[in-house]
């Protein structure tokens, strides 16, 4: 929130940046994107990144003509109605199959999410003819811009690469941080008195989610065409190290899988 006054969090869409491609800079593209809409970066900035383009960036994306399916995901994607080249590329991405079911491949990733198809996306990527699949490090892949950014404008802000996920029990869909850097995740409020008097126990906010989200309200996709937006007015707490994984609910204190 701002340090006096109403509290109040601006969200500003980056438009221009352009179809991204392998071995582009990110942050410069940023950057330079940000100056000819007349806007530059401040301090305490948090800079919200589609994660397609950081993998376009990065050269994760794949060509379903060079993709072989094997056996089994000939099998699978029979058996759920998807391409078998898909199915392969999910495969690869997924560390097990968590559900199967009503064409629904739910899967637990190698980096520990666990979303609807490893998080392999059409969308967005070059008109179906090929798929994007998550950077390798996510974390690692946010630190480095962050780190890119403050080197190009000299500004300390944090940064949230954002994926679009289901929940369960819920409809719909919400952007969710998968990398953070320069800011804690999580607000831990245990030990906070509510209005009443009462010790919270359980009230761990996931602030870098909520950002995300709330991004994802000027971002859009598609016609759009907004892979990033600036949050600015919310007090983060700094972080030294890129905590993305925080996030990740440990197996054993997950109630539903």
């Amino acid at each position: 929130m701002t340090g006096s006054g109403e509290p109040r969090i601006e969200i500003i869409g980056v438009k221009g940046i352009g179809l991204v491609k392998e071995g582009d800079d990110l942050a410069k593209l940023i950057v330079e994107a940000l100056e000819r809409q007349g806007e530059t970066l401040r301090d305490g900035d948090i800079v919200v990144i589609a994660q397609v383009v950081v993998s376009k960036a990065e050269g994760r994306v794949v060509k379903l003509s060079e993709v072989k399916p094997s056996p089994y995901a000939r099998m699978l994607a029979e058996r759920l109605g998807k391409e078998a080249e898909m199915v392969e590329l999910i495969l690869r991405e997924a560390e097990e199959i968590l559900r199967m079911r009503n064409g629904h491949l739910i899967t637990r990733t190698r980096h520990g999410f666990v979303c609807a198809n490893s998080a392999v996306d059409l969308s967005n990527v070059s008109g179906g003819d090929a798929a994007a699949l998550l950077p390798l490090d996510v974390d690692r892949s946010a630190e480095h811009i962050r780190r890119r950014l403050r080197k190009l404008t000299g500004r300390r802000v944090a940064v949230i690469i954002s994926d679009t996920f289901g929940r369960p029990f819920r409809m719909g869909q919400v952007n969710v941080a998968l990398g953070v850097a320069g800011m804690e995740p999580i607000h831990d409020r245990r030990g906070e008195k509510d209005l009443y008097g009462r010790t919270l126990q359980v009230k761990e906010i996931a602030v870098a989610d909520e950002l995300a989200s709330a991004a994802e309200l000027v971002m859009g996709e598609a016609d759009e065409g907004i892979p990033v937006a600036i949050i600015r007015g919310y007090r983060f707490k700094a972080s030294r190290k890129p905590k993305g994984k925080v996030l990740i609910r440990p197996r054993d204190k997950d109630l539903f899988l």
